[in-house]
Protein backbone atom coordinates (compact mmCIF):
# COMPACT_ATOMS: atom_id res chain seq x y z
CA UNK A 1 0.00 0.00 0.00
CA UNK A 2 1.38 3.58 -1.07
CA UNK A 3 1.43 6.45 0.91
CA UNK A 4 -1.67 7.80 -0.24
CA UNK A 5 -3.36 4.70 1.24
CA UNK A 6 -4.16 3.09 -2.34
CA UNK A 7 -3.72 -0.39 -2.57
CA UNK A 8 -0.35 -1.45 -4.80
CA UNK A 9 -0.62 -3.11 -8.49
CA UNK A 10 0.57 -6.36 -6.65
CA UNK A 11 -2.23 -6.63 -3.61
CA UNK A 12 -4.88 -5.70 -6.98
CA UNK A 13 -3.32 -8.40 -8.88
CA UNK A 14 -3.47 -11.16 -5.86
CA UNK A 15 -7.06 -9.64 -5.35
CA UNK A 16 -8.83 -9.90 -8.96
CA UNK A 17 -6.62 -13.51 -9.60
CA UNK A 18 -7.74 -14.93 -6.69
CA UNK A 19 -11.61 -13.53 -6.73
CA UNK A 20 -11.84 -14.81 -10.55
CA UNK A 21 -10.50 -18.44 -10.14
CA UNK A 22 -12.58 -18.45 -6.75
CA UNK A 23 -15.59 -17.66 -9.33
CA UNK A 24 -14.41 -20.48 -12.02
CA UNK A 25 -13.57 -23.07 -9.69
CA UNK A 26 -17.33 -22.54 -7.70
CA UNK A 27 -19.06 -22.56 -11.13
CA UNK A 28 -17.31 -25.83 -12.03
CA UNK A 29 -18.09 -27.12 -8.27
CA UNK A 30 -21.70 -26.08 -8.75
CA UNK A 31 -21.98 -28.08 -11.89
CA UNK A 32 -20.31 -31.28 -10.62
CA UNK A 33 -22.12 -31.08 -7.33
CA UNK A 34 -25.23 -31.04 -9.91
CA UNK A 35 -24.34 -33.87 -12.04
CA UNK A 36 -23.66 -36.30 -8.96
CA UNK A 37 -26.93 -34.97 -7.23
CA UNK A 38 -28.51 -35.77 -10.11
CA UNK A 39 -26.75 -38.98 -10.61
CA UNK A 40 -27.61 -40.15 -7.26
CA UNK A 41 -31.55 -39.81 -7.98
CA UNK A 42 -31.37 -41.64 -11.13
CA UNK A 43 -33.45 -44.97 -11.21
CA UNK A 44 -31.46 -47.91 -11.61
CA UNK A 45 -33.00 -50.25 -13.74
CA UNK A 46 -33.09 -53.98 -14.21
CA UNK A 47 -32.17 -55.66 -17.78
CA UNK A 48 -34.46 -58.19 -17.57
CA UNK A 49 -37.36 -59.35 -19.68
CA UNK A 50 -39.58 -56.89 -17.90
CA UNK A 51 -38.20 -54.19 -18.74
CA UNK A 52 -40.01 -53.58 -21.90
CA UNK A 53 -43.18 -53.58 -19.84
CA UNK A 54 -42.24 -51.19 -17.03
CA UNK A 55 -41.39 -48.85 -20.15
CA UNK A 56 -44.71 -49.39 -21.71
CA UNK A 57 -46.65 -48.81 -18.89
CA UNK A 58 -44.57 -45.48 -17.77
CA UNK A 59 -45.66 -41.82 -18.74
CA UNK A 60 -43.84 -41.18 -21.86
CA UNK A 61 -42.94 -44.70 -22.80
CA UNK A 62 -39.97 -43.41 -21.31
CA UNK A 63 -37.53 -42.92 -18.00
CA UNK A 64 -35.96 -39.49 -18.42
CA UNK A 65 -32.50 -40.33 -16.27
CA UNK A 66 -32.11 -44.37 -15.67
CA UNK A 67 -29.02 -46.33 -14.75
CA UNK A 68 -28.32 -49.93 -16.50
CA UNK A 69 -25.95 -52.21 -16.43
CA UNK A 70 -25.25 -54.92 -19.29
CA UNK A 71 -22.64 -56.49 -21.70
CA UNK A 72 -21.81 -55.07 -24.67
CA UNK A 73 -23.56 -57.00 -27.76
CA UNK A 74 -22.84 -56.00 -31.62
CA UNK A 75 -26.26 -55.35 -33.34
CA UNK A 76 -24.84 -56.46 -36.89
CA UNK A 77 -21.40 -56.36 -38.07
CA UNK A 78 -18.35 -55.72 -35.63
CA UNK A 79 -15.21 -53.79 -35.95
CA UNK A 80 -11.97 -56.17 -35.95
CA UNK A 81 -8.80 -54.43 -34.27
CA UNK A 82 -6.16 -53.67 -36.64
CA UNK A 83 -3.00 -55.31 -35.00
CA UNK A 84 -4.59 -57.82 -32.63
CA UNK A 85 -5.72 -60.76 -33.85
CA UNK A 86 -9.34 -61.73 -32.67
CA UNK A 87 -9.93 -58.92 -30.84
CA UNK A 88 -13.63 -57.29 -31.97
CA UNK A 89 -15.05 -54.40 -30.54
CA UNK A 90 -17.89 -51.52 -31.15
CA UNK A 91 -15.77 -48.27 -31.11
CA UNK A 92 -12.40 -47.87 -32.11
CA UNK A 93 -10.13 -44.83 -31.69
CA UNK A 94 -7.33 -44.33 -33.87
CA UNK A 95 -4.61 -41.92 -32.36
CA UNK A 96 -1.02 -40.80 -33.59
CA UNK A 97 0.68 -38.51 -31.66
CA UNK A 98 4.05 -36.43 -31.89
CA UNK A 99 6.27 -36.34 -28.80
CA UNK A 100 9.05 -34.01 -28.69
CA UNK A 101 10.97 -32.28 -26.59
CA UNK A 102 10.86 -28.29 -26.44
CA UNK A 103 13.25 -25.87 -24.49
CA UNK A 104 12.28 -23.35 -22.23
CA UNK A 105 13.59 -20.39 -22.32
CA UNK A 106 12.97 -19.61 -18.80
CA UNK A 107 13.82 -22.05 -16.43
CA UNK A 108 16.48 -23.78 -19.14
CA UNK A 109 15.28 -27.05 -19.12
CA UNK A 110 14.08 -29.64 -21.92
CA UNK A 111 10.12 -29.80 -21.44
CA UNK A 112 8.27 -33.18 -23.07
CA UNK A 113 5.32 -32.23 -25.16
CA UNK A 114 3.06 -34.72 -26.88
CA UNK A 115 0.26 -33.16 -29.99
CA UNK A 116 -2.39 -35.31 -31.41
CA UNK A 117 -1.43 -34.98 -35.19
CA UNK A 118 -4.10 -37.49 -36.05
CA UNK A 119 -7.01 -39.42 -34.84
CA UNK A 120 -9.98 -41.73 -36.07
CA UNK A 121 -12.98 -43.11 -34.72
CA UNK A 122 -14.70 -46.15 -35.96
CA UNK A 123 -18.51 -47.36 -34.37
CA UNK A 124 -20.88 -49.40 -35.21
CA UNK A 125 -24.64 -49.77 -34.08
CA UNK A 126 -24.50 -51.75 -30.43
CA UNK A 127 -26.50 -52.98 -27.62
CA UNK A 128 -26.34 -53.74 -23.77
CA UNK A 129 -27.41 -57.17 -23.11
CA UNK A 130 -28.25 -58.72 -20.01
CA UNK A 131 -25.23 -60.40 -18.07
CA UNK A 132 -27.19 -64.05 -17.97
CA UNK A 133 -27.30 -64.99 -21.87
CA UNK A 134 -30.92 -66.95 -21.30
CA UNK A 135 -33.01 -63.13 -20.83
CA UNK A 136 -32.90 -62.03 -24.67
CA UNK A 137 -33.63 -57.97 -24.03
CA UNK A 138 -31.47 -55.70 -25.03
CA UNK A 139 -31.27 -51.76 -24.96
CA UNK A 140 -30.04 -50.03 -28.28
CA UNK A 141 -27.34 -47.36 -27.32
CA UNK A 142 -27.91 -44.03 -29.28
CA UNK A 143 -24.93 -41.89 -30.23
CA UNK A 144 -22.02 -43.43 -27.70
CA UNK A 145 -19.48 -40.86 -28.32
CA UNK A 146 -21.40 -37.78 -26.71
CA UNK A 147 -21.08 -39.83 -23.67
CA UNK A 148 -18.63 -38.62 -20.17
CA UNK A 149 -16.39 -41.15 -18.93
CA UNK A 150 -16.15 -43.77 -22.19
CA UNK A 151 -13.26 -44.90 -21.14
CA UNK A 152 -11.94 -47.32 -24.13
CA UNK A 153 -9.39 -50.32 -23.58
CA UNK A 154 -6.15 -49.70 -25.18
CA UNK A 155 -5.66 -52.79 -27.11
CA UNK A 156 -2.23 -51.85 -28.99
CA UNK A 157 0.53 -49.24 -28.31
CA UNK A 158 4.10 -48.65 -30.81
CA UNK A 159 6.51 -45.92 -30.52
CA UNK A 160 8.25 -44.93 -33.15
CA UNK A 161 11.12 -43.15 -32.24
CA UNK A 162 12.97 -40.21 -34.40
CA UNK A 163 15.96 -41.18 -36.72
CA UNK A 164 18.37 -38.01 -36.15
CA UNK A 165 21.17 -37.22 -37.95
CA UNK A 166 24.27 -35.02 -36.68
CA UNK A 167 22.96 -32.25 -38.58
CA UNK A 168 19.66 -32.89 -37.09
CA UNK A 169 20.60 -33.04 -33.97
CA UNK A 170 22.26 -29.65 -34.56
CA UNK A 171 19.23 -27.95 -36.37
CA UNK A 172 17.16 -29.05 -33.09
CA UNK A 173 19.04 -27.57 -30.68
CA UNK A 174 19.09 -24.30 -32.17
CA UNK A 175 15.24 -24.37 -33.24
CA UNK A 176 14.70 -25.39 -29.69
CA UNK A 177 12.15 -28.58 -30.68
CA UNK A 178 13.90 -32.14 -30.65
CA UNK A 179 11.52 -34.60 -31.97
CA UNK A 180 11.18 -37.93 -29.94
CA UNK A 181 8.69 -40.10 -32.05
CA UNK A 182 5.06 -40.97 -33.20
CA UNK A 183 3.05 -42.85 -30.40
CA UNK A 184 0.43 -44.83 -31.85
CA UNK A 185 -2.46 -46.38 -30.09
CA UNK A 186 -5.30 -48.15 -30.56
CA UNK A 187 -8.73 -48.59 -28.37
CA UNK A 188 -11.41 -50.45 -27.91
CA UNK A 189 -15.01 -50.59 -26.42
CA UNK A 190 -15.01 -54.62 -26.99
CA UNK A 191 -17.69 -56.90 -27.54
CA UNK A 192 -18.38 -58.56 -23.94
CA UNK A 193 -17.42 -55.42 -21.76
CA UNK A 194 -19.28 -54.53 -19.50
CA UNK A 195 -20.97 -51.22 -19.39
CA UNK A 196 -22.98 -48.79 -17.32
CA UNK A 197 -24.89 -46.47 -18.94
CA UNK A 198 -26.42 -43.44 -17.38
CA UNK A 199 -29.20 -41.58 -19.77
CA UNK A 200 -32.79 -41.46 -21.19
CA UNK A 201 -34.62 -45.19 -21.56
CA UNK A 202 -37.52 -45.14 -24.34
CA UNK A 203 -39.41 -47.16 -26.01
CA UNK A 204 -39.37 -46.77 -29.47
CA UNK A 205 -41.51 -49.05 -32.19
CA UNK A 206 -40.76 -52.02 -29.89
CA UNK A 207 -36.81 -50.89 -29.88
CA UNK A 208 -35.50 -49.93 -26.20
CA UNK A 209 -33.22 -47.04 -26.29
CA UNK A 210 -30.73 -45.37 -23.98
CA UNK A 211 -29.63 -41.91 -25.60
CA UNK A 212 -28.55 -38.84 -24.08
CA UNK A 213 -30.85 -37.04 -21.86
CA UNK A 214 -32.97 -33.79 -22.33
CA UNK A 215 -30.57 -30.57 -21.06
CA UNK A 216 -28.90 -30.30 -17.95
CA UNK A 217 -28.63 -34.32 -17.21
CA UNK A 218 -24.85 -35.79 -18.14
CA UNK A 219 -25.01 -39.02 -20.27
CA UNK A 220 -22.52 -41.42 -18.98
CA UNK A 221 -21.22 -44.86 -20.71
CA UNK A 222 -18.44 -45.91 -18.43
CA UNK A 223 -16.75 -49.12 -17.80
CA UNK A 224 -17.06 -49.08 -14.16
CA UNK A 225 -19.74 -49.89 -12.03
CA UNK A 226 -22.69 -47.55 -10.63
CA UNK A 227 -20.94 -47.30 -7.11
CA UNK A 228 -17.61 -46.77 -8.49
CA UNK A 229 -18.90 -43.98 -11.05
CA UNK A 230 -20.61 -42.52 -7.94
CA UNK A 231 -17.20 -42.23 -6.07
CA UNK A 232 -15.02 -41.17 -8.79
CA UNK A 233 -18.00 -38.19 -9.52
CA UNK A 234 -18.07 -37.39 -5.98
CA UNK A 235 -14.06 -36.91 -5.62
CA UNK A 236 -14.21 -34.47 -8.47
CA UNK A 237 -16.42 -32.56 -6.48
CA UNK A 238 -14.64 -32.33 -3.67
CA UNK A 239 -11.13 -31.75 -5.77
CA UNK A 240 -13.29 -28.60 -7.48
CA UNK A 241 -15.03 -27.64 -3.59
CA UNK A 242 -10.80 -27.30 -1.70
CA UNK A 243 -9.91 -25.44 -4.64
CA UNK A 244 -12.84 -22.97 -4.27
CA UNK A 245 -12.44 -22.85 -0.81
CA UNK A 246 -8.56 -22.32 -0.78
CA UNK A 247 -8.69 -19.43 -3.36
CA UNK A 248 -11.77 -17.77 -1.80
CA UNK A 249 -9.43 -17.67 1.52
CA UNK A 250 -6.66 -16.22 -0.46
CA UNK A 251 -9.36 -13.73 -1.96
CA UNK A 252 -10.80 -12.74 1.52
CA UNK A 253 -7.93 -12.30 3.16
CA UNK A 254 -6.07 -10.23 0.41
CA UNK A 255 -9.30 -8.21 1.24
CA UNK A 256 -8.90 -8.14 4.53
CA UNK A 257 -5.54 -7.03 4.24
CA UNK A 258 -6.48 -3.82 1.97
CA UNK A 259 -9.52 -2.65 4.07
CA UNK A 260 -7.14 -3.21 7.44
CA UNK A 261 -4.05 -1.20 5.58
CA UNK A 262 -6.50 1.81 4.59
CA UNK A 263 -8.10 1.79 7.81
CA UNK A 264 -4.90 2.23 9.25
CA UNK A 265 -3.96 5.01 7.03
CA UNK A 266 -7.14 6.59 7.43
CA UNK A 267 -6.21 6.33 11.32
CA UNK A 268 -3.04 7.41 10.89
CA UNK A 269 -4.32 10.50 8.65
CA UNK A 270 -6.82 11.59 11.03
CA UNK A 271 -4.31 12.00 13.89
CA UNK A 272 -2.03 13.61 12.18
CA UNK A 273 -4.27 16.74 11.67
CA UNK A 274 -5.52 16.76 14.72
CA UNK A 275 -2.44 16.92 15.89
CA UNK A 276 -1.55 19.61 13.17
CA UNK A 277 -4.63 21.38 14.25
CA UNK A 278 -3.35 21.40 17.65
CA UNK A 279 -0.12 22.70 17.24
CA UNK A 280 -1.42 25.61 14.67
CA UNK A 281 -3.69 26.42 18.24
CA UNK A 282 -0.78 25.79 20.48
CA UNK A 283 1.53 28.44 18.01
CA UNK A 284 -1.93 31.60 17.72
CA UNK A 285 -1.77 31.36 21.27
CA UNK A 286 2.12 31.68 21.54
CA UNK A 287 1.81 34.19 19.25
CA UNK A 288 -1.11 36.26 21.48
CA UNK A 289 1.04 36.03 24.38
CA UNK A 290 3.86 37.22 22.75
CA UNK A 291 1.79 39.98 21.21
CA UNK A 292 2.90 39.21 17.73
CA UNK A 293 0.98 39.78 14.87
CA UNK A 294 0.83 36.15 13.05
CA UNK A 295 0.56 38.52 9.66
CA UNK A 296 4.50 39.51 10.46
CA UNK A 297 5.81 35.90 11.14
CA UNK A 298 7.82 35.09 8.25
CA UNK A 299 7.08 31.39 6.41
CA UNK A 300 10.31 30.30 6.98
CA UNK A 301 10.40 31.10 10.85
CA UNK A 302 11.27 28.40 13.45
CA UNK A 303 7.96 27.46 14.77
CA UNK A 304 9.04 26.69 18.21
CA UNK A 305 11.02 30.23 19.19
CA UNK A 306 8.92 32.20 16.34
CA UNK A 307 12.51 34.12 15.94
CA UNK A 308 15.23 32.34 14.40
CA UNK A 309 14.83 30.81 10.87
CA UNK A 310 14.03 27.24 10.31
CA UNK A 311 17.68 25.32 10.01
CA UNK A 312 17.66 21.82 9.96
CA UNK A 313 15.09 18.44 8.40
CA UNK A 314 13.16 15.94 9.92
CA UNK A 315 13.73 12.14 9.02
CA UNK A 316 11.88 10.48 7.62
CA UNK A 317 9.17 12.75 8.25
CA UNK A 318 10.30 15.27 6.05
CA UNK A 319 9.16 18.75 8.38
CA UNK A 320 10.93 21.56 8.15
CA UNK A 321 9.63 23.08 11.27
CA UNK A 322 12.62 24.39 13.36
CA UNK A 323 16.01 25.79 13.59
CA UNK A 324 18.97 23.55 15.30
CA UNK A 325 18.89 25.25 18.76
CA UNK A 326 15.26 23.90 18.87
CA UNK A 327 15.83 21.10 18.07
CA UNK A 328 18.91 20.55 20.66
CA UNK A 329 16.52 21.88 23.35
CA UNK A 330 14.02 18.71 22.12
CA UNK A 331 13.30 15.93 25.12
CA UNK A 332 14.17 12.70 24.45
CA UNK A 333 12.96 10.89 22.70
CA UNK A 334 13.01 13.54 20.10
CA UNK A 335 9.57 13.79 18.14
CA UNK A 336 8.30 16.19 15.24
CA UNK A 337 6.88 19.27 16.44
CA UNK A 338 4.12 19.00 14.32
CA UNK A 339 3.50 14.98 13.57
CA UNK A 340 4.98 13.73 16.82
CA UNK A 341 6.99 10.92 14.64
CA UNK A 342 10.43 9.89 15.89
CA UNK A 343 13.05 11.43 14.41
CA UNK A 344 15.59 8.81 12.97
CA UNK A 345 18.22 11.45 12.10
CA UNK A 346 18.23 15.06 10.97
CA UNK A 347 19.83 17.00 7.66
CA UNK A 348 21.17 20.96 7.75
CA UNK A 349 18.90 23.24 5.95
CA UNK A 350 21.20 25.83 4.30
CA UNK A 351 19.24 29.25 2.83
CA UNK A 352 21.11 30.86 0.17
Amino acid sequence: MDSSGKPSTTQIVVLATSSALTAFFYSIYRSRATIVARLKEAKKVSLDQDLKTILSETPGRCIPYAVIEGVVRSVKETLNSQFVDNCKGVIERLTLKEEKMVWNRTTHIWNSTEKIIHQRINTVPFALGSHDDDIAATVRVIRPLDAAELDLETTYENFHPTVQSLSSVIGHFISGERPKGIHETEEMLRVGDSITGVGELVLDNNLIKLQPPKQGFCYFLTRLDYESLLRKQGNSVRLWKILAIVFGMAACSTLLYILWKQYIHRRQSKKEKSILEEFKEQQRKRLRELNIEESSISPTTCTVCLSRDRSCVFLECGHVCTCSQCYEALPEPKKCPICRASIDRVVPLYNS
